[in-house]
């Protein structure tokens, strides 16, 4: 039997996430002891083993849990586990795809920005202007000038710490 400080210690889980797995149902309720401290198996301290390692790589709570019903199911058709991984697989290539194109996008912007100590900048106009559009669904905000100059905000910060 484990204690949860233990049961951490072995599987790389914080005690605070044990907690949290248990709250959600990733993992069953902890027995007590007579003093009402949490205990866990050997076979629990490996399901958090199991989750760390899911965890490491990526996949949801939901995932992790359909992944732990499936290592827990000897009768289990390795084609189910394939289908989750290759799911999971799916989602980080997209989300990848994701990251590239924001990579991409500010790259652009910055390349665009002078870097001076002037205060119009791509970067925020760009901010500014998907800040707008967002904020009116099924409309494009127009393209305008930088709301900075002699009289935006920069401007007057910069005016009072003279």
């Amino acid at each position: 039997m484990f204690n949860i400080g233990q049961a951490a210690a072995f599987s790389g889980v914080s005690a605070k996430m044990i907690r949290y797995y248990e709250q959600i149902g990733l993992i069953p309720q902890a027995a007590r002891s007579t003093a009402g401290y949490r205990t866990y198996s050997t076979q629990d301290a490996h399901s958090l083993r199991f989750i760390r390692r899911a965890r490491d790589l990526g996949f949801p709570v939901e995932q992790i849990a359909e992944l732990l019903t499936l290592w827990n199911d000897r009768d289990r058709a390795s084609a189910d586990v394939k289908a989750v991984a290759l799911a999971h697989v799916a989602g980080l290539r997209t989300r990848i795809a994701e990251l590239e194109a924001m990579a991409m996008t500010l790259e652009h912007l910055a390349a665009h920005c002078h870097g001076n100590d002037r205060p119009d900048c791509p970067i925020i106009a760009d901010l500014a202007e998907q800040a707008d559009a967002a904020a009116t669904p099924g409309t494009v905000a127009p393209h305008r000038a930088p709301r900075f100059g002699t009289d935006g905000p920069v401007a007057s910060r910069r005016r009072a710490a003279k």
